[in-house]
């Protein structure tokens, strides 16, 4: 981490003049009425009005000299009236340090809230590192942490972006495959094809992080853009399969028959596109400087995913079609069977002889 800085780092010297409550009770002088003195005094009243020759006007302010206002020895000094007059009928008048402690100290230069309440900004950049493990490894080292009570620690910036950013992708992930499914399972007008093709789904999430691993990059923003983006580009390859096994056994071929010619006739198209896809990417893979080298990590994860699904779509939609062919079957049997039972249940019983 690099140029780190604190809100709190520069402090700044302010005059403090705390009130002595019993000394000052005592006079009948209070907090108001104390700030009403000092106000004239430090930060000065405006008294007049002066012009000059040109007709320019200029506010006439009166107050203590600068070598004073900023002399505590000097402020306490002072003579202030208190209620009440003396034996004479004269104004009664007290020193200011008989009725507060006045110091010069220290404080911050700058007064930050937060949710209505007081905060330090602590900001700083990351170098050579992902912004997400650092924000791990402080998140880490937060917890070990025993703050005193009132105090919390509450991370921002570019990592409470990151976070938000995530969770709006998982939401996007989330409604891209319920939209897959309902525009399949509308499209094949079946309920179980869609599970088959959308089963590749999780095999290219192994090759993303193969090629997210080979290629040294981090599971970021970019990369999870580019597996939204394989959502469409892997069911594809699903879809050219499991559209001509269904017109092949429309035509009178069987399950394994159809899978089997749909796998030869379909496999050079499947083939063509995602080397087609890869191709294009590779350029954005390689890009290394700039803003391109920020984005390799999407072509990372869209190539490594085209790689793994493509190879193991074709084998694993057609064993889970099968399989779902065959719970189809089995299960319509076992409901032809109970009906029969059912029927034969309640149907007249012949006549004996």
């Amino acid at each position: 981490m690099i140029d780190i800085n604190s809100s709190a780092g520069e402090e700044n010297s302010i005059l403090s003049v705390r009130l002595k409550r019993e000394q000052a009770s005592d006079l009948g002088i209070g907090i108001s009425e104390l700030a009403g003195m000092l106000s004239p005094l430090i930060g000065g009243e405006e008294v007049s009005s002066w012009t000059d020759t040109r007709g320019e006007t200029y506010d006439v302010v009166v107050r203590l000299p600068r070598d004073q206002r900023a002399n505590a020895a000097a402020l306490g000094e002072l003579m202030i009236k208190v209620p009440g007059d003396d034996a004479s009928g004269s104004p009664h008048m007290v020193r200011l340090d008989q009725v507060a402690d006045i110091a010069v100290v220290p404080a911050a230069s700058e007064i930050r809230r937060l949710d209505m309440s007081r905060e330090i900004l602590i900001s700083a950049d990351v170098s050579g590192r992902a912004a997400g493990d650092v924000t791990a490894e402080l998140e880490a080292m937060v917890a070990k942490q025993d703050l005193p009570t009132g105090y919390r620690i509450k991370f921002g910036g570019d990592s409470e972006d990151i976070q938000e950013a995530t969770g709006g992708m998982f939401k996007a992930l989330t409604m891209a495959v319920i939209f897959i499914y309902v525009v399949l399972a509308s499209q094949f007008g079946s309920f179980t094809q869609p599970i088959a093709i959308m089963a590749a789904l999780p095999l290219s999430l192994i090759g993303v992080l193969l090629g997210l691993m080979v290629a040294g990059s981090t599971i970021n923003m970019f990369s999870m853009i580019g597996f939204i983006m394989l959502m469409g580009l892997v069911t594809k390859n699903g879809i050219l399969l499991v559209d001509f096994a269904n017109r092949e056994r429309r035509q009178g071929a069987t399950l394994s028959e159809a899978l089997v010619n749909a796998g030869a006739v379909r496999f050079r198209p499947i083939i063509m596109t995602s080397l087609a896809m890869i191709a294009g990417m590779i350029p954005l893979a390689l890009a290394a400087g700039g803003g391109g080298a920020q984005r390799a990590p999407m072509a990372h994860a869209v190539i490594g995913g085209l790689v793994s699904s493509t190879l193991l779509t074709l084998i694993v939609v057609p064993v889970i079609l099968s399989y779902i062919d065959s719970l189809t079957l089995w299960i319509a049997g076992r409901v032809r069977t109970h009906s029969l039972s059912e029927s034969e249940l309640h149907s007249p019983k012949s006549a004996q002889p």
